[in-house]
Protein backbone atom coordinates (compact mmCIF):
# COMPACT_ATOMS: atom_id res chain seq x y z
CA UNK A 1 0.00 0.00 0.00
CA UNK A 2 1.48 3.23 -1.04
CA UNK A 3 1.82 5.94 1.73
CA UNK A 4 0.12 9.35 1.22
CA UNK A 5 1.40 11.46 4.74
CA UNK A 6 4.31 11.30 7.38
CA UNK A 7 3.98 11.88 10.69
CA UNK A 8 7.32 12.44 12.77
CA UNK A 9 6.90 13.18 16.25
CA UNK A 10 9.93 14.69 17.83
CA UNK A 11 10.72 16.17 20.89
CA UNK A 12 10.95 19.81 19.51
CA UNK A 13 7.32 19.21 17.84
CA UNK A 14 5.02 17.47 15.92
CA UNK A 15 5.80 17.47 11.74
CA UNK A 16 4.14 16.72 9.23
CA UNK A 17 5.32 15.35 5.50
CA UNK A 18 3.65 14.61 1.87
CA UNK A 19 4.99 12.06 -0.51
CA UNK A 20 6.55 12.93 -3.18
CA UNK A 21 8.14 9.38 -4.64
CA UNK A 22 8.17 6.44 -3.09
CA UNK A 23 9.22 2.54 -4.99
CA UNK A 24 6.52 -0.11 -4.59
CA UNK A 25 7.08 -2.80 -1.95
CA UNK A 26 9.44 -5.05 -4.72
CA UNK A 27 11.64 -1.88 -5.73
CA UNK A 28 11.63 -0.73 -1.73
CA UNK A 29 14.27 -4.00 -1.03
CA UNK A 30 16.34 -2.61 -3.71
CA UNK A 31 19.64 -1.16 -2.81
CA UNK A 32 19.77 2.04 -4.76
CA UNK A 33 16.11 2.66 -2.75
CA UNK A 34 17.97 2.00 0.81
CA UNK A 35 20.70 4.07 0.07
CA UNK A 36 18.64 7.09 -1.35
CA UNK A 37 17.18 6.94 1.79
CA UNK A 38 20.66 7.50 3.51
CA UNK A 39 21.07 10.33 1.00
CA UNK A 40 19.91 13.67 2.25
CA UNK A 41 19.79 15.18 -1.18
CA UNK A 42 17.79 12.46 -2.44
CA UNK A 43 15.67 11.82 0.48
CA UNK A 44 14.85 15.47 0.17
CA UNK A 45 13.72 15.13 -2.90
CA UNK A 46 10.84 11.99 -1.96
CA UNK A 47 9.02 13.98 0.82
CA UNK A 48 7.94 17.87 1.01
CA UNK A 49 7.11 19.34 4.92
CA UNK A 50 3.71 20.27 4.80
CA UNK A 51 3.60 21.59 8.92
CA UNK A 52 5.65 21.67 11.32
CA UNK A 53 4.29 22.59 15.03
CA UNK A 54 6.86 23.05 17.42
CA UNK A 55 6.25 22.90 21.48
CA UNK A 56 5.87 25.70 23.37
CA UNK A 57 7.92 24.49 26.78
CA UNK A 58 9.23 21.95 28.11
CA UNK A 59 6.20 21.04 30.27
CA UNK A 60 4.13 20.71 27.07
CA UNK A 61 6.91 18.61 25.34
CA UNK A 62 6.58 16.32 28.48
CA UNK A 63 2.70 15.72 28.09
CA UNK A 64 2.72 14.83 24.53
CA UNK A 65 5.74 12.25 25.25
CA UNK A 66 3.31 10.68 28.16
CA UNK A 67 0.41 10.58 25.85
CA UNK A 68 2.64 9.40 22.59
CA UNK A 69 4.23 6.52 25.40
CA UNK A 70 0.35 5.36 25.89
CA UNK A 71 -0.61 5.75 22.72
CA UNK A 72 -3.14 8.63 23.48
CA UNK A 73 -3.90 11.02 20.47
CA UNK A 74 -3.42 14.60 22.53
CA UNK A 75 -5.75 17.96 21.16
CA UNK A 76 -2.39 19.02 20.24
CA UNK A 77 -1.40 16.51 17.93
CA UNK A 78 -5.47 16.22 16.72
CA UNK A 79 -5.25 19.80 16.01
CA UNK A 80 -2.03 19.59 13.98
CA UNK A 81 -3.25 16.34 11.90
CA UNK A 82 -7.06 18.36 11.20
CA UNK A 83 -5.10 21.15 9.54
CA UNK A 84 -2.83 19.22 7.52
CA UNK A 85 -4.58 15.94 6.27
CA UNK A 86 -7.40 16.18 3.10
CA UNK A 87 -10.48 15.96 4.45
CA UNK A 88 -12.39 13.17 2.46
CA UNK A 89 -15.58 14.17 0.99
CA UNK A 90 -18.87 11.32 1.59
CA UNK A 91 -18.19 10.16 -2.27
CA UNK A 92 -14.48 9.72 -2.24
CA UNK A 93 -13.63 6.00 -1.40
CA UNK A 94 -9.76 6.26 -1.05
CA UNK A 95 -8.47 6.78 2.58
CA UNK A 96 -5.38 8.63 3.28
CA UNK A 97 -2.96 6.46 4.18
CA UNK A 98 -0.96 8.57 7.25
CA UNK A 99 2.18 6.40 8.32
CA UNK A 100 2.88 6.64 11.94
CA UNK A 101 5.55 5.23 14.35
CA UNK A 102 3.63 4.08 16.92
CA UNK A 103 1.59 1.25 16.55
CA UNK A 104 -1.10 2.31 19.60
CA UNK A 105 -0.74 5.98 18.58
CA UNK A 106 -1.79 4.91 15.14
CA UNK A 107 -4.87 2.96 16.49
CA UNK A 108 -5.93 6.64 18.36
CA UNK A 109 -5.51 8.21 15.06
CA UNK A 110 -7.59 5.80 13.22
CA UNK A 111 -10.01 5.72 15.58
CA UNK A 112 -10.47 9.57 15.51
CA UNK A 113 -10.65 10.45 11.77
CA UNK A 114 -12.50 8.11 9.70
CA UNK A 115 -11.06 8.53 6.64
CA UNK A 116 -7.10 8.40 7.19
CA UNK A 117 -5.74 4.44 7.06
CA UNK A 118 -2.46 4.54 9.42
CA UNK A 119 0.89 2.29 8.64
CA UNK A 120 3.02 1.43 11.01
CA UNK A 121 6.91 -0.43 10.31
CA UNK A 122 5.35 -3.21 11.61
CA UNK A 123 2.98 -3.50 8.76
CA UNK A 124 4.20 -1.54 5.98
CA UNK A 125 8.28 -2.11 5.15
CA UNK A 126 7.62 1.21 2.81
CA UNK A 127 6.66 3.38 6.07
CA UNK A 128 9.56 2.03 8.12
CA UNK A 129 11.89 3.27 5.45
CA UNK A 130 10.50 6.74 5.06
CA UNK A 131 10.02 6.84 9.07
CA UNK A 132 13.63 5.53 9.30
CA UNK A 133 14.62 8.21 6.87
CA UNK A 134 12.78 11.29 8.61
CA UNK A 135 14.35 10.36 12.09
CA UNK A 136 18.17 10.71 10.33
CA UNK A 137 17.24 13.67 8.20
CA UNK A 138 15.12 16.04 10.32
CA UNK A 139 16.92 18.19 11.95
CA UNK A 140 17.75 19.42 8.56
CA UNK A 141 14.19 19.16 7.05
CA UNK A 142 12.52 20.95 9.47
CA UNK A 143 12.37 24.46 9.01
CA UNK A 144 13.76 27.23 12.06
CA UNK A 145 15.85 24.84 13.25
CA UNK A 146 19.81 25.03 13.96
CA UNK A 147 22.29 22.40 14.29
CA UNK A 148 22.28 20.73 17.59
CA UNK A 149 18.82 22.20 18.36
CA UNK A 150 17.12 18.67 18.04
CA UNK A 151 19.88 16.52 20.29
CA UNK A 152 19.87 19.23 23.30
CA UNK A 153 15.58 19.21 23.08
CA UNK A 154 16.26 14.69 23.67
CA UNK A 155 18.29 15.32 26.17
CA UNK A 156 16.05 17.57 28.35
CA UNK A 157 13.33 15.57 27.48
CA UNK A 158 14.98 12.45 27.92
CA UNK A 159 15.57 13.20 32.02
CA UNK A 160 12.53 14.93 32.36
CA UNK A 161 10.63 12.01 31.28
CA UNK A 162 12.92 9.28 33.17
CA UNK A 163 12.19 12.03 35.82
CA UNK A 164 8.16 11.47 35.60
CA UNK A 165 8.31 7.32 35.45
CA UNK A 166 10.50 6.82 38.78
CA UNK A 167 9.13 10.18 40.60
CA UNK A 168 7.03 8.83 43.78
CA UNK A 169 5.34 9.56 46.66
CA UNK A 170 7.44 10.12 49.81
CA UNK A 171 4.79 9.89 52.18
CA UNK A 172 3.39 6.70 50.56
CA UNK A 173 6.04 4.75 49.01
CA UNK A 174 6.45 1.07 50.01
CA UNK A 175 10.31 0.55 48.44
CA UNK A 176 11.69 1.73 51.89
CA UNK A 177 9.19 -1.35 53.60
CA UNK A 178 10.53 -3.66 50.98
CA UNK A 179 14.39 -2.93 52.02
CA UNK A 180 13.61 -2.25 55.75
CA UNK A 181 12.03 -5.70 56.67
CA UNK A 182 14.75 -7.11 54.15
CA UNK A 183 17.55 -5.54 56.41
CA UNK A 184 15.78 -6.51 59.53
CA UNK A 185 15.92 -10.04 57.90
CA UNK A 186 19.66 -10.07 57.82
CA UNK A 187 20.34 -8.18 61.32
CA UNK A 188 18.33 -10.83 63.40
CA UNK A 189 20.86 -13.47 61.03
CA UNK A 190 23.98 -11.48 62.46
CA UNK A 191 22.70 -10.78 65.76
CA UNK A 192 22.08 -13.72 66.89
CA UNK A 193 25.18 -15.36 65.06
CA UNK A 194 27.73 -12.32 66.49
CA UNK A 195 25.95 -13.30 69.74
CA UNK A 196 26.52 -16.99 70.11
CA UNK A 197 30.21 -15.73 69.37
CA UNK A 198 30.73 -13.28 72.16
CA UNK A 199 29.02 -15.96 74.41
CA UNK A 200 31.50 -18.54 73.31
CA UNK A 201 34.40 -16.18 73.77
CA UNK A 202 33.36 -14.52 76.83
CA UNK A 203 32.49 -17.85 78.33
CA UNK A 204 36.50 -18.59 78.62
CA UNK A 205 36.25 -15.73 80.85
CA UNK A 206 33.00 -16.21 83.10
CA UNK A 207 31.16 -19.48 81.78
CA UNK A 208 29.00 -19.13 85.22
CA UNK A 209 26.70 -16.07 83.05
CA UNK A 210 25.54 -18.57 80.44
CA UNK A 211 23.71 -20.35 82.50
CA UNK A 212 22.27 -17.06 84.39
CA UNK A 213 21.32 -15.40 81.77
CA UNK A 214 20.65 -17.51 78.64
CA UNK A 215 18.55 -14.72 75.95
CA UNK A 216 21.50 -13.62 73.59
CA UNK A 217 21.11 -10.01 73.71
CA UNK A 218 21.08 -9.64 76.91
CA UNK A 219 24.14 -11.76 77.64
CA UNK A 220 25.93 -9.46 75.31
CA UNK A 221 25.17 -6.47 77.32
CA UNK A 222 26.08 -7.82 80.29
CA UNK A 223 29.11 -8.89 79.34
CA UNK A 224 29.78 -5.58 78.00
CA UNK A 225 29.05 -4.10 81.49
CA UNK A 226 30.86 -6.59 83.13
CA UNK A 227 34.19 -6.52 81.47
CA UNK A 228 36.63 -8.48 84.08
CA UNK A 229 34.70 -10.30 86.59
CA UNK A 230 36.97 -9.02 89.34
CA UNK A 231 35.35 -5.58 88.98
CA UNK A 232 32.15 -6.74 89.96
CA UNK A 233 30.82 -5.43 93.05
CA UNK A 234 28.07 -5.01 95.29
CA UNK A 235 27.84 -1.20 94.05
CA UNK A 236 27.09 -2.42 90.29
CA UNK A 237 23.86 -4.27 91.27
CA UNK A 238 21.14 -2.25 90.93
CA UNK A 239 23.08 -1.28 87.17
CA UNK A 240 23.49 -4.56 86.17
CA UNK A 241 19.87 -4.78 87.78
CA UNK A 242 18.60 -2.46 84.62
CA UNK A 243 20.23 -4.89 82.23
CA UNK A 244 18.48 -7.87 83.16
CA UNK A 245 14.33 -6.16 83.04
CA UNK A 246 14.95 -4.82 86.37
CA UNK A 247 15.34 -8.31 87.96
CA UNK A 248 17.40 -8.07 90.81
CA UNK A 249 17.42 -11.89 91.79
CA UNK A 250 19.14 -12.14 88.93
CA UNK A 251 21.60 -9.71 89.12
CA UNK A 252 22.15 -10.59 92.68
CA UNK A 253 23.26 -14.06 91.06
CA UNK A 254 25.53 -12.90 88.64
CA UNK A 255 27.75 -11.35 91.65
CA UNK A 256 27.74 -14.27 93.47
CA UNK A 257 28.34 -16.67 90.72
CA UNK A 258 31.51 -14.67 89.67
CA UNK A 259 33.14 -13.86 92.88
CA UNK A 260 33.27 -18.18 92.64
CA UNK A 261 33.71 -17.93 89.10
CA UNK A 262 36.13 -21.20 87.79
CA UNK A 263 36.62 -19.12 84.33
CA UNK A 264 40.45 -18.07 83.25
CA UNK A 265 42.06 -14.71 83.50
CA UNK A 266 42.42 -13.22 80.45
CA UNK A 267 44.89 -9.99 79.34
CA UNK A 268 43.89 -6.66 78.88
CA UNK A 269 44.55 -6.97 75.00
CA UNK A 270 42.34 -9.76 74.96
CA UNK A 271 39.38 -8.25 76.83
CA UNK A 272 39.68 -5.55 74.89
CA UNK A 273 38.71 -7.27 71.81
CA UNK A 274 36.14 -9.15 73.50
CA UNK A 275 34.70 -5.84 74.84
CA UNK A 276 34.68 -4.24 71.33
CA UNK A 277 33.18 -7.75 69.57
CA UNK A 278 30.31 -7.26 72.23
CA UNK A 279 29.83 -3.59 71.66
CA UNK A 280 29.33 -4.40 68.23
CA UNK A 281 26.90 -6.74 68.47
CA UNK A 282 24.88 -4.56 70.82
CA UNK A 283 25.09 -2.13 68.24
CA UNK A 284 23.79 -3.85 66.21
CA UNK A 285 20.86 -5.07 68.21
CA UNK A 286 19.95 -1.48 69.12
CA UNK A 287 19.84 -0.64 65.45
CA UNK A 288 17.62 -3.62 64.97
CA UNK A 289 14.87 -2.37 67.18
CA UNK A 290 15.19 1.15 65.83
CA UNK A 291 14.51 -0.17 62.47
CA UNK A 292 11.94 -2.41 63.77
CA UNK A 293 10.08 1.12 65.08
CA UNK A 294 10.68 2.59 61.24
CA UNK A 295 9.14 0.12 60.06
CA UNK A 296 6.04 0.24 62.13
CA UNK A 297 5.82 4.02 61.66
CA UNK A 298 6.12 3.51 57.98
CA UNK A 299 3.47 0.53 57.47
CA UNK A 300 1.17 3.01 59.45
CA UNK A 301 0.98 5.76 56.83
CA UNK A 302 1.92 3.36 53.57
CA UNK A 303 -0.24 0.30 54.80
CA UNK A 304 -2.41 1.39 58.11
CA UNK A 305 -4.81 -0.92 57.25
CA UNK A 306 -3.04 -4.08 56.90
CA UNK A 307 -0.84 -3.46 59.42
CA UNK A 308 -3.66 -3.17 61.97
CA UNK A 309 -5.31 -6.54 60.54
CA UNK A 310 -2.14 -8.72 60.52
CA UNK A 311 1.00 -7.14 62.12
CA UNK A 312 3.49 -4.85 60.82
CA UNK A 313 6.51 -7.67 60.07
CA UNK A 314 3.25 -10.17 58.33
CA UNK A 315 2.16 -7.17 56.33
CA UNK A 316 5.78 -6.24 55.18
CA UNK A 317 6.84 -9.40 53.99
CA UNK A 318 3.79 -9.59 52.52
CA UNK A 319 4.52 -6.50 50.13
CA UNK A 320 7.89 -7.36 50.01
CA UNK A 321 7.30 -11.01 48.71
CA UNK A 322 4.98 -9.68 46.34
CA UNK A 323 6.94 -6.64 44.95
CA UNK A 324 4.86 -3.60 45.93
CA UNK A 325 1.36 -3.07 47.39
CA UNK A 326 0.26 -2.24 44.30
CA UNK A 327 0.90 -6.21 42.85
CA UNK A 328 -0.47 -7.29 46.46
CA UNK A 329 -3.44 -5.46 46.13
CA UNK A 330 -3.77 -7.11 42.13
CA UNK A 331 -3.75 -10.63 43.85
CA UNK A 332 -6.51 -12.88 44.30
CA UNK A 333 -7.12 -14.12 48.17
CA UNK A 334 -6.07 -17.41 46.96
CA UNK A 335 -2.63 -15.99 46.26
CA UNK A 336 -2.44 -14.72 48.90
CA UNK A 337 -3.42 -17.68 51.00
CA UNK A 338 -0.16 -19.26 50.04
CA UNK A 339 2.13 -16.31 48.78
CA UNK A 340 5.37 -17.30 50.11
CA UNK A 341 4.79 -21.56 49.62
CA UNK A 342 5.43 -21.53 46.19
CA UNK A 343 8.28 -24.38 46.21
CA UNK A 344 5.53 -26.62 48.73
CA UNK A 345 2.71 -25.57 45.94
CA UNK A 346 4.65 -27.19 42.47
CA UNK A 347 5.95 -29.70 44.77
CA UNK A 348 2.15 -30.99 45.49
CA UNK A 349 1.21 -30.27 41.98
CA UNK A 350 3.97 -32.15 40.41
CA UNK A 351 3.71 -35.14 43.01
CA UNK A 352 -0.38 -35.39 43.29
CA UNK A 353 -0.10 -34.55 46.70
CA UNK A 354 -1.79 -32.47 49.10
CA UNK A 355 -1.48 -28.20 48.22
CA UNK A 356 -0.26 -26.31 51.37
CA UNK A 357 -3.10 -23.95 53.19
CA UNK A 358 -1.02 -21.11 53.95
CA UNK A 359 2.50 -19.42 53.21
CA UNK A 360 3.88 -16.01 54.65
CA UNK A 361 0.10 -15.74 56.87
CA UNK A 362 0.79 -18.43 58.87
CA UNK A 363 3.31 -16.03 60.61
CA UNK A 364 0.19 -14.09 61.77
CA UNK A 365 -2.00 -15.09 65.43
CA UNK A 366 -4.90 -16.13 63.75
CA UNK A 367 -3.63 -19.30 62.70
CA UNK A 368 -2.08 -20.53 65.80
CA UNK A 369 -4.65 -19.94 67.58
CA UNK A 370 -7.07 -21.62 65.54
CA UNK A 371 -7.62 -25.25 65.87
CA UNK A 372 -6.16 -27.89 64.17
CA UNK A 373 -9.26 -28.46 61.86
CA UNK A 374 -9.51 -24.92 61.30
CA UNK A 375 -6.31 -23.87 60.26
CA UNK A 376 -7.26 -24.36 56.57
CA UNK A 377 -10.88 -22.20 57.01
CA UNK A 378 -9.47 -19.58 59.05
CA UNK A 379 -6.05 -18.94 56.87
CA UNK A 380 -8.54 -19.05 53.68
CA UNK A 381 -10.95 -16.28 55.65
CA UNK A 382 -7.74 -14.34 56.94
CA UNK A 383 -6.36 -14.01 52.99
CA UNK A 384 -9.80 -13.01 52.08
CA UNK A 385 -9.61 -9.97 54.69
CA UNK A 386 -5.95 -9.55 53.60
CA UNK A 387 -6.75 -9.00 50.08
CA UNK A 388 -9.28 -6.51 50.97
CA UNK A 389 -7.40 -4.37 53.35
CA UNK A 390 -4.46 -4.27 51.14
CA UNK A 391 -6.86 -2.77 47.79
CA UNK A 392 -8.11 -0.77 50.05
CA UNK A 393 -4.42 0.63 51.19
CA UNK A 394 -3.49 0.90 47.76
CA UNK A 395 -6.30 3.14 46.68
CA UNK A 396 -7.34 5.27 48.86
CA UNK A 397 -6.19 8.69 49.50
CA UNK A 398 -6.37 8.95 52.84
CA UNK A 399 -4.59 6.41 55.26
CA UNK A 400 -6.40 4.93 57.83
CA UNK A 401 -6.51 2.06 60.29
CA UNK A 402 -10.66 1.85 60.72
CA UNK A 403 -11.16 -0.84 57.84
CA UNK A 404 -8.52 -2.26 59.34
CA UNK A 405 -9.78 -2.74 62.50
CA UNK A 406 -13.09 -3.70 61.54
CA UNK A 407 -11.60 -6.48 59.41
CA UNK A 408 -9.69 -7.57 62.51
CA UNK A 409 -12.65 -7.61 64.47
CA UNK A 410 -14.03 -10.19 61.85
CA UNK A 411 -11.44 -12.74 61.93
CA UNK A 412 -12.09 -12.42 65.40
CA UNK A 413 -15.88 -13.51 65.52
CA UNK A 414 -14.86 -16.09 62.94
CA UNK A 415 -12.32 -17.74 65.23
CA UNK A 416 -15.03 -17.53 67.97
CA UNK A 417 -17.83 -18.87 65.90
CA UNK A 418 -15.26 -22.04 64.93
CA UNK A 419 -14.57 -22.61 68.60
CA UNK A 420 -17.83 -21.69 70.37
CA UNK A 421 -20.33 -21.31 67.45
CA UNK A 422 -21.46 -17.98 68.24
CA UNK A 423 -22.53 -15.82 64.50
CA UNK A 424 -20.22 -13.35 63.66
CA UNK A 425 -21.36 -10.25 62.60
CA UNK A 426 -22.15 -9.97 58.68
CA UNK A 427 -19.76 -8.12 56.45
CA UNK A 428 -22.31 -5.83 54.74
CA UNK A 429 -23.10 -4.34 58.47
CA UNK A 430 -19.32 -4.63 59.50
CA UNK A 431 -18.08 -2.23 56.58
CA UNK A 432 -21.02 0.11 56.64
CA UNK A 433 -20.02 0.95 60.57
CA UNK A 434 -16.28 1.31 59.25
CA UNK A 435 -17.33 3.63 56.27
CA UNK A 436 -19.46 5.62 58.75
CA UNK A 437 -16.90 6.18 61.09
CA UNK A 438 -14.40 6.97 58.40
CA UNK A 439 -16.84 9.26 56.95
CA UNK A 440 -17.29 10.96 60.39
CA UNK A 441 -13.57 10.94 60.95
CA UNK A 442 -13.11 13.21 57.81
CA UNK A 443 -15.60 15.68 58.21
CA UNK A 444 -17.38 14.70 55.70
CA UNK A 445 -20.49 17.19 55.78
CA UNK A 446 -22.45 16.00 53.01
CA UNK A 447 -22.01 11.97 54.46
CA UNK A 448 -25.72 12.17 55.44
CA UNK A 449 -26.90 13.69 52.33
CA UNK A 450 -25.24 10.97 50.24
CA UNK A 451 -27.13 8.60 52.50
CA UNK A 452 -30.31 10.39 51.77
CA UNK A 453 -29.84 9.81 48.13
CA UNK A 454 -29.38 6.13 48.05
CA UNK A 455 -32.06 5.77 50.25
CA UNK A 456 -34.62 7.55 46.79
CA UNK A 457 -32.79 5.41 45.02
CA UNK A 458 -33.54 2.50 47.04
CA UNK A 459 -37.52 3.91 46.99
CA UNK A 460 -37.26 5.17 43.15
CA UNK A 461 -36.35 1.43 42.26
CA UNK A 462 -38.85 -0.16 45.16
CA UNK A 463 -41.70 2.29 43.42
CA UNK A 464 -40.34 1.71 40.37
CA UNK A 465 -40.65 -2.12 40.90
CA UNK A 466 -44.10 -1.72 42.45
CA UNK A 467 -45.43 0.19 39.33
CA UNK A 468 -44.17 -2.42 37.16
CA UNK A 469 -45.89 -5.20 39.47
CA UNK A 470 -49.23 -3.57 39.14
CA UNK A 471 -48.91 -3.21 35.07
CA UNK A 472 -48.09 -7.13 35.07
CA UNK A 473 -50.96 -7.99 36.97
CA UNK A 474 -53.28 -5.36 34.91
CA UNK A 475 -51.82 -6.79 31.97
CA UNK A 476 -52.20 -10.39 33.51
CA UNK A 477 -56.16 -9.24 34.09
CA UNK A 478 -56.36 -8.03 30.74
CA UNK A 479 -55.25 -11.43 28.94
CA UNK A 480 -57.54 -13.09 30.95
CA UNK A 481 -60.61 -11.12 30.07
CA UNK A 482 -59.61 -11.59 26.92
CA UNK A 483 -59.90 -15.49 27.44
CA UNK A 484 -63.39 -15.69 28.63
CA UNK A 485 -64.47 -13.30 26.18
CA UNK A 486 -62.68 -15.73 23.25
CA UNK A 487 -64.20 -18.57 25.21
CA UNK A 488 -67.79 -17.23 25.23
CA UNK A 489 -67.97 -16.29 22.12
CA UNK A 490 -66.68 -19.85 20.55
CA UNK A 491 -69.86 -21.30 22.84
CA UNK A 492 -72.05 -18.68 20.98
CA UNK A 493 -70.93 -19.53 17.55
CA UNK A 494 -71.60 -23.23 19.15
CA UNK A 495 -74.96 -22.61 19.85
CA UNK A 496 -75.71 -21.15 17.07
CA UNK A 497 -74.54 -23.57 15.04
CA UNK A 498 -76.77 -26.52 16.83
CA UNK A 499 -79.71 -24.42 16.97
CA UNK A 500 -80.27 -24.98 12.44
CA UNK A 501 -79.40 -28.62 13.16
CA UNK A 502 -82.10 -29.41 15.74
CA UNK A 503 -84.44 -27.74 13.54
CA UNK A 504 -83.24 -29.67 10.19
CA UNK A 505 -83.47 -33.35 12.34
CA UNK A 506 -87.03 -32.05 13.20
CA UNK A 507 -87.94 -31.33 10.23
CA UNK A 508 -87.06 -34.85 8.84
CA UNK A 509 -88.75 -36.44 11.67
CA UNK A 510 -91.97 -34.38 10.77
CA UNK A 511 -91.52 -35.66 6.76
CA UNK A 512 -90.84 -39.40 8.16
CA UNK A 513 -93.81 -39.22 10.33
CA UNK A 514 -96.06 -37.43 6.72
Amino acid sequence: MSVDYLLHESSVGYAVFSVRMQADTIGARLKEVQEAHNDLARFGKMVKLESFAPFQGASQALENANDVSEGIMSDYLKTVLESNLPKGGKKEKKKTVLAVGDKNLAGSIKAEFSGVECETPDTSELAGDLLRGLRMHAEKLLKGLQTGDVSRAQLGLGHAYSRAKVKFSVQKNDNHIIQAIATIDHLDKAVNTFSMRVREWYGWHFPELVKIVSDNQKYARCALFIGNKKTLSEDSLHDLAKLVDDDEATARAIIDAARVSMGQDISETDMENVMLFARRTVGLANYRKSLGNYLVTKMGIVAPNLAALIGETVGARLISHAGSLTNLAKYPASTVQILGAEKALFRALKTKGNTPKYGLIYHSSFIGRAGMKNKGRISRFLANKTSIASRIDNFSAQPSRVFGEALKEQVEERLKFYAEGINPTKNEVAMKQAMDSTLAALNVDNAADLLDEDEIDLSKKKSKKSKSDDVQMVDADSKKEKKDKKKKRKSDAMDLDEEPKKEKKDKKKKKSSD
